[in-house]
C-alpha cells in the first residue's frame, strides 16, 4: 500500500492517478482561508487539500467532488481514518454537481496538459489532462457555487497561469493573489500559486517562493509555510 504520512493525518494513494506532490502541499498550506465557513474541493484526488484545509480551519464545512471512483476510495478511505471524517466527498464530474449553498472558498490543484502526449493509462490522463475538465468548465463551476466575496485558489504552471488568468478575465474574474514558485534558487519560475474573486480589485498582491536551497534542503519561507503539515519538518 503506497500512503504518505503527515502530522494529523495518512494519505492512502495506492488507486489516485495523483499522488501526493509538492503543488498540493504548496496549495493546500497558501489558500487563504480566514473567515470562510464553506469550502469546496473540485478534483479531490486522495483529499489531500481538503485534510489540509480542514486541519488549518476545523471549523470548515468542506465538501469535495471528485469524478473518478479509484480516487474517491482513497479519498472516503483517508477521510474516515484522519480526524474530520465529516467531509463529504461526492463522485461526480463538478460540472454536474449541485449544492443548495455557496461557498467561501473553492479550491483545485486542476487538470493541465492540453496538448501533450498522453500515457496508455486512462485513469492518469483523466487527472492531468484538460479534456475532461477545460479551464472556462472549471471558471464556471466556480461561478455557479460563489459568492461576491467568494475565492478560487489554484496552482499550475506558469505558461498555463497566463491562459488562465485571461480566462478569468474574460469570465469577470480579478486575480487578488499571485505566489511564483521555484523549486531551486537556480531554476526558473515553474509554478503560480493564484487567488481569484468576483470582487474587483486593480493590483494582484505578488509574492514569490523557492522551495528548495541550493543543498536540497527546504528553504526558510517553505519550512515556515508547510511545517504545520510535514512529519519530519
Amino acid at each position: 500500500m503506497t500512503s504518505f504520512a503527515f502530522k494529523q493525518f495518512k494519505v492512502q494513494q495506492n488507486n489516485s492517478a495523483m499522488k501526493v506532490s509538492t503543488d498540493g502541499i504548496l496549495l493546500g498550506a497558501w489558500a487563504n482561508l480566514v473567515g470562510a465557513q464553506r469550502l469546496l474541493d473540485i478534483g479531490t484526488g486522495t483529499g489531500l487539500l481538503a485534510l489540509m484545509c480542514k486541519q488549518r480551519n476545523q471549523d470548515l464545512i468542506i465538501d469535495a467532488v471528485e469524478i473518478d471512483a479509484e480516487a474517491v476510495n482513497d479519498a472516503r478511505h483517508n477521510i474516515s481514518q484522519s480526524p474530520w471524517p465529516d467531509i463529504m466527498v461526492h463522485q461526480c464530474a463538478i460540472q454536474v454537481f449541485e449544492s443548495n449553498h455557496t461557498f467561501d472558498c473553492v479550491i483545485s490543484n486542476p487538470p493541465y496538459f492540453n496538448n501533450s502526449l498522453k500515457s496508455p493509462d486512462k485513469q492518469r490522463n483523466k487527472a492531468r489532462h484538460t479534456d475532461g475538465l477545460s479551464f472556462s468548465e472549471l471558471l464556471s463551476a466556480y461561478i455557479q457555487v460563489s459568492h461576491a466575496k467568494s475565492t478560487l485558489t489554484i496552482i499550475l504552471p506558469c505558461s498555463e497561469a497566463d491562459i488562465f488568468i485571461e480566462c478569468g478575465r474574460v469570465m469577470g474574474l480579478y486575480l487578488h493573489r499571485v505566489c511564483n514558485v521555484k523549486m531551486t534558487p537556480n531554476k526558473p519560475v515553474s509554478r503560480r500559486l493564484m487567488e481569484f474573486s468576483l470582487t474587483s480589485c486593480d493590483t494582484a498582491l505578488m509574492s514569490a517562493l523557492c522551495v528548495r536551497n541550493s543543498n536540497n534542503t527546504y528553504t526558510p519561507e517553505y519550512i515556515a509555510l508547510c511545517r504545520d503539515f510535514y512529519l519530519k519538518m
